[in-house]
């Protein structure tokens, strides 16, 4: 059997996604299948990849995707349909006058379990957006006519920053080829905090006002501390924090690797895997702190400080990790993926 394949169109903004996915469809003839007919499915991904499976081949698929859509789960759908499906593009709609702002909300909304329907914990809506971003194969920016030159420049380098492998494209009244990737595969290491850990970050749009680093410290950091350089991170001390992600230890919970995840007014630490848990074969999946950070207008000296000084001192170091436990720990208790199977 043939594998079709698939461009799949995402986005927050919901009456933009429709027009430009509704658009590509017509031009490229291929069958279009609209986010309102995977609304009512517990996993509209899933949906939507069994749909474009009994697609014709010949012809291909256009798929619009509602906005709370994970972006790595629409890419295992797609990919785990025992090659019937081939997922050539993923394309995000950004508006570029309102992208700050999206990425800022502070709304968070109930993803549903694919299995039982139910609604699962509450996942923040500027998370889903910027991952539709760093995982796109295609950025298509509307409403870019409405800023100013160097506005929209700074934008564009922003999202270069965030998605570094990502075509960069202004949406016009005609809507323009979307060039085909080579297929997605589970594997994905698209987005520009996970390049920036790799290495290999070199995001094709550069501006002064956008910047990005990588942070590392052996040390773990002080939780209260830590809760501290946040509050200050928020408040805009260091410049606009855009984008923060990697691999972190906290000293009251040395034992357990976290992933550090954090867009706009959102952050979160989730455990990864405990320590004494790993097999003889296998390695720590991170020491210390390992971070990327994007932003505007950053003073990544001063964040790198304000940073090292969340971190254990000599004196808490030496005391080891039966004093660290009496530290202060603001942050939610956690239950790791081991827990929970247990």
């Amino acid at each position: 059997m043939d594998s079709v394949d698939v461009i799949a169109v995402v986005g927050a903004c919901g009456p933009e996604r429709l027009r430009y996915a509704k658009r590509l469809a017509q031009l490229t003839n291929r069958a279009f299948f609209p986010a309102s007919r995977l609304a009512g499915s517990p996993d509209p991904a899933q949906e939507a990849a069994v749909l474009a499976s009994w697609t014709d081949p010949a012809a291909g698929v256009v798929v619009e995707l509602p906005a709370e859509v994970v972006a790595t789960e629409l890419i295992g759908a797609f990919t785990d349909q025992e090659e019937r499906t081939r997922l050539i593009g993923l394309v995000c709609v950004v508006d570029a006058v309102h992208l700050l702002d999206d990425l800022h909300r502070d709304g968070y909304l109930p993803l549903r379990d694919a299995a039982s329907g139910i609604a699962a914990p509450m996942t923040a809506r500027a998370l889903l957006t910027i991952m539709q971003i760093e995982y796109a194969s295609t950025i298509v920016f509307v409403s870019w006519e409405q800023l100013p030159t160097a506005e929209l420049a700074t934008i564009m380098a922003l999202v270069s920053h965030l998605s570094p492998f990502a075509r960069l494209r202004m949406h016009r009244r005609t809507t323009e080829h979307v060039q085909a990737t080579d297929p997605y595969t589970p594997g994905q290491s698209r987005p520009g905090w996970v390049s920036l850990l790799n290495g290999d970050f070199d995001p094709h749009m550069t501006d002064p006002q956008v910047s990005a680093f990588r942070y590392e410290q052996v040390r773990p950091l002080h939780p209260g501390r830590l809760m501290a350089v946040l509050d200050r991170i928020e408040d805009g001390e260091f410049g606009v924090l855009v984008r923060s992600a990697g691999f972190c230890r906290l000293a009251t919970r040395p034992q357990v690797a976290a992933q550090w995840e954090h867009v706009g007014q959102m952050f979160s630490l989730n455990p990864l895997g405990d320590d004494d848990r790993l097999a003889n074969d296998e390695e720590l999946l991170a020491v210390g702190q390992d971070l990327a950070l994007i932003g505007l207008r950053l003073d990544p000296d001063r964040l790198a400080a304000a940073l090292d000084d969340a971190a254990l001192t000599d004196p808490e170091l030496a005391a080891g990790p039966t004093a660290w436990a009496g530290f202060a720990d603001p942050f939610p208790v956690w239950q790791t993926a081991t827990d929970r199977a247990d």
